[in-house]
């Protein structure tokens, strides 16, 4: 694998920043604390994966209705613990964080060596709750079991959209050579120009100001120039295989619930103090996907 392979993500708010507003406009506040039990969710141990390192944990909820043979791979490599002790190696300013194999000399084990792009999928059985605006991108967007994604009604297909905090697979030029042994995460502002391109199968839920704040690499695509200014990942672990008590424990809004729909309203017609023209509109990576502890 190629260290020039592309990595890129999108737009997706773990962390939300709340406002007040003394003129008695609802606010997104408001709606988060009128929520109910059942507005939120506990996220999957298998289908969550931490990686931990020196700057703290990342926790990532994977997408399997979306690239299940990518995922099947993560699941072998992590498992196997292919990434324990393999690097970031790539901090791409305003685009990607990047992590594998820097030096491609580590087996891959029982993992596939290569498998075919999972770009798109049928949106035919999709629990898709729309946004109301229109998109430069796709004919239509929207939220799928809490993931920002796409869908186009002229040939039924449907995707995960590149927003801040997208987990993808790297991959060269031939659409087949991304398996999932090199990852990485979208930490600047939305590249939509990727999306159908490379292989989506997560979203980080917790811990991007962990990659965000990451040294910027000088070389070519924000690689490293030197192996020692690598950042060791010390190991990453489905959620499912770790004690309950070194697990983080915390739950995400649902966006398929009224709730959910209400706060999308608050976000698109802003009118909290500060806000003196409501935009009237959001883009998918702008709304936010807010997270809790239980």
């Amino acid at each position: 694998m190629s260290l020039v392979r592309m990595a890129c993500v999108s737009m997706l708010a773990a962390t939300v920043s709340i406002v007040w507003s003394s003129a008695g406009a609802r606010t997104m506040q408001d709606v988060l604390e009128a929520s109910k039990p059942s507005d939120w969710r506990a996220l999957d141990p298998e289908q969550t994966l931490y990686v931990e390192f020196s700057a703290g944990r990342v926790i990532i909820e994977l997408a399997p209705q979306f690239a299940p043979r990518h995922v099947e791979n993560i699941k072998t490599l992590v498992r196997e613990r292919y990434f324990d002790g393999l690097e970031i190696m790539r901090v791409h300013d305003n685009y990607v964080v990047q992590w594998g194999d820097a030096e491609e000399k580590k087996s891959l084990g029982k993992a596939r060596e290569s498998l075919e792009p999972e770009f798109t999928r049928p949106a035919a059985g999709l629990p898709f709750t729309v946004l109301p605006d229109p998109d430069t991108y796709a004919a239509q967007t929207g939220f799928v079991d809490g993931f920002p994604a796409a869908r186009d009604g002229a040939d039924g297909s449907a995707w995960l959209a590149h927003c801040y905090g997208a987990v993808g697979v790297a991959r060269g030029t031939e659409a087949n050579s991304g398996n999932g042994a090199q990852l990485y995460v979208v930490i600047g502002h939305a590249p939509r120009q990727l999306d159908r391109n490379i292989t989506l199968v997560g979203r980080v839920v917790q811990g991007m100001e962990l990659l965000a704040a990451l040294p910027r690499g000088t070389g070519e695509l924000g690689f490293y120039e030197k192996p020692e200014q690598r950042i060791r990942l010390d190991r990453i672990r489905f959620a499912a295989d770790v004690p309950d008590k070194e697990r983080t424990n915390i739950e995400v809004l649902r966006t398929d619930t009224d709730t959910f729909n209400e706060l999308v309203e608050v976000r698109r017609n802003r009118r909290d103090d500060w806000y003196k023209v409501p935009a009237g509109r959001i883009d998918i990576c702008n709304v936010p996907l807010p997270v809790r502890s239980k």
